[in-house]
């Protein structure tokens, strides 16, 4: 798999950021843990498609429900399991932020 991006226009570009996006927010709601808004979920998105879509191939698995644009595809379930996997190794090395609603009780 080959990723070049000098080839691509602005409006691929904002196609492929949406469908990342997609697929992070998709991904990190099979986990349960969030990157942290739209830019998180981007990112989670297309590293995820990159990294499923690797693992995919290394096991020698079909490609499934391919996504074509701009002269560039993905594999749109893989890429939803390389997001969900992200996320999930994300989960295991960030703490998640202590929040107190209200008062603390004293106990």
């Amino acid at each position: 798999m080959q990723v070049a991006l000098t080839g691509f226009t602005l409006v691929e570009l904002i196609v492929w950021l949406i469908v990342g996006a997609i697929v992070g927010a998709i991904g990190a709601a099979l986990v349960g843990y969030s990157p942290g808004g739209l830019i998180g979920s981007i990112a989670v998105g297309l590293v995820g498609a990159v990294l499923g879509t690797w693992l995919a191939h290394q096991l020698g698995l079909l490609a499934l429900l391919t996504l074509s644009f701009g002269g560039t595809s993905m594999a749109v379930l893989w890429a939803i399991v390389g997001a969900a996997i992200l996320a999930f190794l994300l989960s295991l090395t960030r703490r998640a932020p202590r929040r107190y609603f209200g008062r603390r009780s004293s106990r």
